[in-house]
């Protein structure tokens, strides 16, 4: 039994173990240190090779990986130098599933305390890598002697006295002072006498140790990062904040990892006692002291599908009905949205992510944007889609600013006094779906900050000296409110909103939300409004009264009207498979109906206005189309596209295109591109000419201007915004009240 034996036998089993499964891996190590400096060895082979000294290694990690370092030190060649021997580590990944290893952040307890854990999560905040002191080497003050002193814990330790043992005098630390040896030596005093003269009298020269000149005379530094990582959004129900836990990298570990990488950290679980000033506490904080990291790249296979729940979701893929069985998923408590909610399941399913030989990442994300009136149900859209997707962050626009959703260098108590990257909601949401509410009310500074994140998926930081590049691979939802708070569809989308048009033209879809009187359809709302509070009283009811007066039936039938046609786990769990394991391809077909279908809207726009015509689409726009048909595809977990999945996408594009972009019946993607339509350019170089045409020196009258451009029929409200417009683009000004002069050098 491993518990019964002693280090020199442990020492022997570790270094069978190593001659029977490493030991190509030894001699490379010898080979190429200090590039390599770690043999790296998986769980199952420890416990293929000895079941106990599996159980040994998790119940007590401290000794069995100081005999396993030990059994390395022997195996490597006799030959190699001693800081290799020195340097080498033991390292362990592939810890076995829960109970005995693996744990999440908030099933921590004192049990593992001292035991070898893993502990999966996102990398939230990471340090610059400092050094840690690991072996200190003090010089007496008053004799010379050099004493060793070894470092445990996060404490600085001083030697209590000047061991004797050791050459030194024997004075206590309060007769006596110690300096610390660092790697320059600056501060080390050579002896003036030997070690066997005489103790020194009063003001005379003190002993110094014999060996004094061959000693190694410097301290023993570590690298060592400090690490915070929190709970993965997936893995997070009913609203819960994650936890996070702080750990300890050291040595070829430091800087393997970034804010906002999803990884299991293998490592011994260990306890620090808090303390005010000059009282301990009997609370204790615990760290995790890394043994190991295990990047995780594939963050849906997390997710854990049973045969059983495999076998009801292809089940579900061959059900006909599959669109529409998953857009009645989506929020059934809000009404209607037939082709917003069809966008937002496509857009959870999401596109083909693809690398070029030469490097460059196409993304396979699709952004959606929410504009409308208020009460439309935005906010809760967004919420309930990040409940729904396996990987989903919320955040609000308001109450975000662009460190807290792209990244941020923070200085606080984690650092010590020092800068640190901390990651935040877009790199928290890499493989996933960020949902950012009020994106209005955001700064145009903080804004701006997303332009990287959403067209390269990554965030560039260089702040306080920290230059970094995080991941940021994935779709955003967003929801706006336009500026008067209602919607007006006469009104181009940039006037009404507080974004810029660099920002806009991200989104592959915008979907503007109105709220207009309609009898018909006001009474299916009100109708669905009223059912589902009614199916929510029944249930209060049933749950607090203690009567007959409701059935489990009559709550039943009351709730099978907002009931989601797909339970919420398992929609989790369909997304989580068709993104991990469906990569359709478009067929031969779907190339040419997207090519014919992008080409004919062009020339229908050049043929109909010549060459300085408006613009249709934008290759943006193609972009946008081939996702959202590769969404549909993957959505029914087929390897193909289809000339149905190609109509679903041109569908959805157009219904926004018509919504947001078009001018007299036209698409016009400069409404979205640029925010002025080519109608609209061509209606204010009109009103311009005609200002500097009846301009006679004192400027010309807002009343002139429409009278002119009456007769040449141009709406009299289009052209009050567009003076409006040029004035505030200082394009024209007010010499004197309501009189209107071209400003000079416009062009």
């Amino acid at each position: 039994m491993p518990e019964e034996m002693t280090l020199p036998q442990l020492a022997k089993l570790w270094r069978d173990f190593i001659q029977d499964y490493y030991r190509k891996e030894i001699l490379e190590i010898a080979n190429s240190f200090p590039e390599k400096r770690s043999l790296t060895v998986s769980y199952k082979d420890v416990e293929l090779f000895d079941p106990e000294l599996g159980a040994f290694l998790l119940d007590k990690p401290n000794s069995a990986i100081f005999a396993a370092e030990t059994a390395i030190r022997d195996s490597l060649p006799p030959d190699v130098k001693p800081e290799v021997r020195r340097g080498v580590h033991f390292r362990v990944v592939g810890l076995p599933p829960k109970p005995l290893a693996l744990t999440e952040v908030r099933e921590l307890r004192a049990k593992h305390i001292g035991k070898l854990v893993a502990v999966s999560g996102l990398v939230r905040k990471a340090t610059q890598v400092k050094p840690k002191l690991v072996d200190g080497v003090f010089q007496c003050a008053r004799c010379l002697a050099v004493i060793r002193e070894p470092q445990f814990d996060s404490v600085f330790k001083e030697p209590l006295e000047c061991y004797r043992d050791q050459g030194g005098c024997g004075k206590s630390a309060a007769s006596t002072r110690f300096i610390l040896l660092t790697n320059d030596l600056s501060l080390f005093r050579k002896p003036v006498q030997p070690a066997d003269a005489a103790p020194p009298s009063e003001g005379g020269e003190p002993q110094v140790p014999p060996d004094a000149a061959s000693r190694d005379l410097r301290s023993v530094f570590i690298d060592t990062q400090k690490i915070e990582i929190q709970e993965s959004p997936e893995d997070l129900r009913g609203g819960d904040q994650p936890e996070r836990l702080t750990a300890y990298a050291e040595d070829d570990l430091c800087k393997k990892i970034s804010p906002g990488d999803k990884v299991v950290l293998n490592g011994v679980l260990r306890s620090q006692q808090r303390s005010t000033g000059q009282v301990k506490s009997t609370f204790f904080d615990w760290y995790l002291e890394i043994n190991s990291i295990q990047l995780e790249e594939h963050e849906f296979e997390d997710v854990e599908i049973s045969p059983e729940e495999e076998e009801r979701i292809l089940r579900l893929a061959r059900n006909k009905d599959i669109y529409r069985l998953i857009i009645g998923s989506i929020a059934p408590t809000i009404y209607g949205m037939e082709v917003e909610k069809e966008a937002l399941a496509l857009q959870m399913f999401g596109g083909v992510m693809k690398v070029m030989p030469d490097g460059t990442r196409i993304r396979g994300d699709a952004h959606i944007l929410l504009v409308g009136d208020p009460g439309t149900a935005k906010s809760q859209l967004l919420r309930y889609i990040t409940r729904l997707v396996p990987r989903g962050i919320y955040a609000s626009g308001k109450a975000s600013t662009a460190a807290g959703l792209t990244a941020a260098a923070v200085h606080d108590e984690f650092g010590e006094g020092r800068w640190t990257l901390e990651a935040g909601a877009l790199v928290l949401a890499d493989k996933g779906l960020a949902a950012v509410d009020e994106l209005d009310k955001m700064s145009e500074q903080d804004s701006s900050s997303m332009h990287e994140a959403m067209e390269q998926q990554m965030i560039s930081v260089a702040k306080a000296g920290i230059t970094a590049t995080l991941q940021s691979r994935c779709s955003i939802l967003a929801a706006a409110n336009p500026k008067e708070g209602r919607f007006d569809e006469h009104s181009y989308l940039v006037d009404q909103i507080n974004l810029s048009p660099t920002l806009l033209s991200r989104f592959d879809v915008i979907f503007p939300l109105t709220d207009k009187p309609d009898p018909k359809k006001d009474l299916a709302l009100a109708g669905h409004i009223v059912n589902t509070h009614l199916a929510g009283e029944i249930a209060m009811y049933r749950k607090n009264v203690q009567d007959r007066k409701f059935t489990k039936e009559d709550e039943k039938r009351a709730m099978r009207k907002v009931e989601p046609e797909i339970v919420p786990e398992l929609l989790r769990k369909y997304i989580a498979y068709a993104r991990s394991r469906v990569f359709p391809v478009m067929t031969k077909d779907v190339m040419e109906i997207l090519q014919e279908y992008y080409v004919n809207i062009r020339s229908q726009a050049r043929s109909s206005e010549g060459e300085g015509g408006a613009i249709p689409m934008t290759p943006r726009q193609i972009e946008a189309l081939i996702r959202l048909s590769e969404a549909s595809a993957r959505l029914r977990l087929a390897n193909e596209v289809t000339a149905e999945d190609a109509d679903r996408a041109k569908r959805i594009v157009e219904y926004f295109l018509r919504k947001v972009a078009s001018e007299g019946g036209r698409f016009d993607i400069d409404a979205i591109m640029t925010g002025t339509t080519h109608v609209q350019r061509e209606r204010i170089h009109t009103i311009i000419d005609i200002i500097e045409e009846l301009d006679e020196g004192r400027g010309v009258t807002e009343e002139e201007v429409l009278r002119r451009t009456r007769s040449e029929g141009i709406p009299e409200d289009k052209v009050k915004r567009d003076l409006q417009r040029l004035y505030s683009d200082g394009r024209v000004f007010m010499p004197s009240a309501e009189r209107y002069k071209v400003a000079r050098e416009r062009r």
